[in-house]
């Protein structure tokens, strides 16, 4: 999923990132580049943490749901792209039926898109991307 985040840069400080959606979770960098992949422990760190009190995943919402908050005023606005797959529980096995048509779409769009792995992946994230709109 991607999480809108947002970059701030003080004179004498590091580059600081906070993820709007996910309530106390920031890093930060010497280098914008270096902020942006701290977010990702930080958002790990954070999820793990989450899990451990029975919480709920934080879904991301739109950059212009937070644009017009002050305390994100003068920022720069990224989207980290965070792998939520892990958080969700262990995978459960299931049949589906789906038309013969479609699966041969979902099939030549994973072959072609590697980062995909497999059917159940993008059919995972699929969900995902719907339930987040929900």
């Amino acid at each position: 999923m991607k999480y809108p985040v947002v970059i701030h840069k003080e004179q004498s400080s590091d580059y600081g990132v906070t993820v709007p959606d996910v309530p106390g979770c920031f890093s930060a960098g010497e280098t914008m580049t270096e902020a942006l992949e701290n977010v990702r422990e930080a958002l790990e760190l954070h999820f793990e943490g989450l899990l451990a009190d029975g919480e709920p995943l934080p879904q991301p919402q739109e950059i212009d749901v937070h644009a017009a908050n002050p305390d994100y005023a003068g920022g720069v606005w990224a989207l980290v792209d965070f792998d939520v797959m892990p958080y969700l529980g262990k995978a459960v096995r299931f049949n589906a039926t789906l038309p013969e048509h479609l699966l041969a779409r979902i099939d030549a769009y994973v072959k072609a898109h590697p980062e995909q792995k497999s059917r159940s992946g993008f059919l995972a994230e699929a969900a995902l991307r719907v339930l987040q709109h929900a």
